[in-house]
């Protein structure tokens, strides 16, 4: 579903990802973990091309890019991976003019051109599904952060993308709220949702993630299966992250 080959990123001269790669299979989740600056947000940031790799080679589904220093992908190319993928940010980002049922409708009526009925029917739907039924109406500033951040999934998944990125969930949510998106990217990870999630939320990655990469300084140190990382990491700088997150 996912593959990242030996991807380099720098800004202002500065490299921040050292040649990563990493594959994600359909119905995988995975975790991106690491401290603050390790390159985890900026690598899921090159998946949907917020960010364009300085090179190396992205593949989504069926269409690969090839990077090189000095060159951009043809636009075309970028909204071709843009549409297979969901977007979820750390500080929700959703239209404070629009309700939430609107802020979920507005990108399958501008980009997809859906009739508003059919957009209205799906908006609906999705916040049934992520607990927010009786929410419809609401304005963004009369939600609690979870309530904001299950909307802001629910968007994400409107257009039915391929894959589902998750920039830090939960982390400007106290515990209680962090809970409800946690159970809801459970849900939609128990359903084969693909996901790749940066995240500090420990609970997040070990309750959803299915595999979990550790990045430092730009690179991986290691990955593999959630559980296996978690209770018998391997790399002494592994270890001390994690000591440090659960102390």
């Amino acid at each position: 579903m996912i593959a990242l080959q030996d991807i380099h990123k720098s800004f202002a001269g500065q490299e921040v990802l050292h040649g990563v790669s990493v594959q994600i299979a359909p119905g995988q989740v995975t975790a991106l973990i690491g401290p603050s600056g390790s390159g985890k947000s900026t690598l899921l940031r090159c998946v949907n091309l917020l960010e364009i790799p300085d090179s190396g080679t992205l593949t989504v589904g069926s269409e690969t890019l090839r990077f090189a220093p000095g060159t951009r992908p043809a636009h075309e190319a970028v909204q071709r991976i843009r549409l297979q993928t969901g977007m979820v940010f750390q500080n929700f980002q959703l239209f404070a003019h629009q309700s939430a049922l609107h802020n979920v409708m507005e990108g399958l009526v501008t980009v997809k051109r859906w009739s508003r009925e059919r957009a209205r029917e799906r908006a609906r739907a999705l916040l049934a599904k992520v607990g927010l039924a009786d929410k419809a109406d609401a304005w963004p500033a009369n939600l609690s952060g979870g309530q904001q951040q299950r909307v802001a999934i629910a968007r994400a998944l409107a257009p039915e993308p391929a894959v589902l990125l998750c920039d830090e969930p939960t982390s400007a949510l106290d515990p209680g709220l962090a809970a409800e998106v946690v159970a809801v990217l459970s849900d939609l990870a128990r359903e084969g949702m693909t996901m790749l999630m940066a995240t500090h939320d420990l609970r997040l990655a070990a309750q959803v993630a299915s595999h979990t990469v550790f990045l430092e300084g730009g690179a991986i140190v290691e990955s593999g299966l959630s559980q296996d990382l978690f209770q018998h990491p391997q790399d002494p700088r592994t270890q001390r992250f994690l000591i440090t997150l659960q102390g």
